[in-house]
């Protein structure tokens, strides 16, 4: 998998079973699906014993909830370090994730994914998308926070129903156009919170 945004992996023993099952689980998940992938398949590209897929995950279940807790840390961290390195200015998130969206292997967001696929059906999958955006939330109302003050929260709120727009629309292919109004819309979100 190539995607860009995420940072490596924290996984202390990255050459284990249980690593090389996450990786490849992640990347075939990602790629096709929660339903599209089958344990035997992630089995055999991870190349482990089934005995060992067990014992590290007993259900399928649990290796979708491991798979999108660590998406989640990943994916974070690799936008928190993008974030870093601009200015507070929201039209740079739109930059940000159309960068990202531009990558041969994106395939939209794993959380929105996968709660479009499953839903409620896997115990605990709502719940982990929902703190992963919740998380995407407060992280940009801390980034704005410099230039905006008590403003940033509701700022970084608004701006979250564009992200989301962006990442969707992105994942259906549209380009050039869809940067220009992400970055226009967010602009104006700014805009609307940094005026007194």
């Amino acid at each position: 998998m190539t995607d860009t945004l995420l940072a490596p992996p924290d996984d202390p023993n990255p050459e284990g079973a249980r690593a090389r099952i996450l990786e490849t689980a992640s990347r075939l998940f990602y790629q096709h699906g929660l339903r599209g992938v089958g344990i035997d398949r992630i089995i055999a590209e991870s190349g482990v014993a089934k005995m060992s897929f067990y014992r590290h995950f007993p259900a399928k279940d649990d290796l979708i909830r491991a798979y999108l807790e660590g998406r989640h840390r990943r994916w974070l961290a690799g936008f928190q370090a993008r974030l870093a390195a601009r200015p507070p200015e929201l039209a740079a998130v739109a930059d940000i994730l159309l960068a990202w969206a531009a990558e041969p292997d994106y395939r939209g967001c794993a959380f929105i994914n996968a709660v479009a696929e499953v839903g409620e059906g896997i115990a605990g999958v709502a719940a982990i998308a929902r703190a992963h955006k919740d998380d995407l939330q407060r992280l940009l109302a801390e980034w704005l926070a410099p230039r905006l003050g008590e403003r940033a929260p509701m700022a970084a709120r608004c701006a979250m129903v564009v992200v989301e727009g962006l990442i969707v629309r992105s994942q259906m292919g549209e380009g050039e156009l869809l940067a220009n109004d992400g970055r226009w819309l967010l602009q104006r979100v700014e805009a609307e919170f940094g005026t007194e």
